[in-house]
């Protein structure tokens, strides 16, 4: 299970939610149908088991002032985002008590701008039904607001962590990494902020890491970025500041994964390690890299 701080969703935006969520599909995701949330955006989900993916739209823009926590209005920043570019709008941060977690990363030098708390009602697969509550603490990041972070607390993680819920065709299992684009002289003030919450960093290709219970968070140059990855779309630059262009994910079986990439309506190529999607436009402008792991 994910620990508090470490990744457990960054939010892919996108003008076109039911055509992402098929094209997942395709790749062998068991992606959950579109929902909705109060404040004008809609999701679909591929969940594991303390984390997921999560691809997110707007189906009414009159509703993204509704629910603030504090100044910050969930809804309201993911559309600006889309308004520049698809890609990730906002991250969460795993959570086992908002609140106390909330003091934390305020002690860290993050911006709490307040909590928001909603649910849903869930039918399990034996039949029996339930209501998930969710809390949610907004850390907006005022310059480097693409690189905004929540806490994410689910109370009845009973009901979200489904075991049938968990597995998918193409065997992936869960996040273990996120790649966040910055340039050089944004180095020293993220590098700040990220040790304040997860200790040292490492120095890496092009940039630094820091750990986390989920995998590492690793801010590079877009140079560094496009040696790894390969070239990034041409919406995703840095001029709208740092921001998460790549996820790493993990698969188990390789054949299961490799069926689903052949036939899939995502293209992939094979790296040394696993595969790689090659035109990240596909997935919201996010590169997304598969990795055989045991756990």
């Amino acid at each position: 299970m994910n620990a508090s701080f470490g990744i457990d969703h960054p939010l892919l935006a996108t003008h076109d939610i039911a055509g992402l969520r098929v094209r997942l599909i395709s790749l062998g995701f068991n992606m959950t149908a579109i929902g909705k949330h109060p404040w004008g955006t809609s999701t679909s989900l591929a969940m594991f088991d303390g984390c997921l993916v999560e691809i997110m739209g707007i189906y009414d823009d009159t509703l993204l002032d509704q629910v603030p926590a504090g100044d910050f209005r969930f809804g309201r920043h993911v559309h600006d985002h889309l308004q520049i570019r698809e890609g990730v709008a906002l991250s969460a941060l795993h959570s086992t008590g908002s609140h106390i977690d909330a003091e934390t990363a305020a002690a860290a030098g993050f911006t709490v701008a307040g909590h928001l708390e909603f649910g849903r009602d869930v039918t399990l697969p034996d039949g029996t039904t339930g209501r998930t509550k969710t809390t949610l603490a907004l850390l907006p990041d005022a310059d480097h607001p693409r690189l905004s972070f929540f806490l994410c607390q689910q109370h009845r993680p009973e009901l979200i962590y489904v075991p049938e819920w968990l597995q998918h065709p193409n065997s992936v299992f869960g996040i273990c990494g996120v790649s966040v684009l910055a340039q050089a002289f944004d180095h020293a003030a993220l590098n700040t902020k990220l040790t304040g919450l997860y200790g040292a960093a490492k120095p890496i290709k092009g940039g630094f890491q820091v750990d986390t219970a989920n995998g590492p968070i690793r801010v590079q140059t877009a140079h560094a970025i496009e040696a790894e990855f390969g070239p990034l779309p041409f919406a995703q630059d840095t001029a709208g500041g740092p921001c998460i262009v790549a996820m790493d994910l993990k698969f188990r079986d390789a054949k299961a994964f490799e069926t689903h990439a052949k036939n899939s309506d995502i293209a992939l190529i094979r790296t040394q390690n696993g595969w790689v999607t090659h035109a990240p436009k596909e997935t919201a402008n996010t590169f997304l890299r598969f990795t055989q792991s045991e756990s």
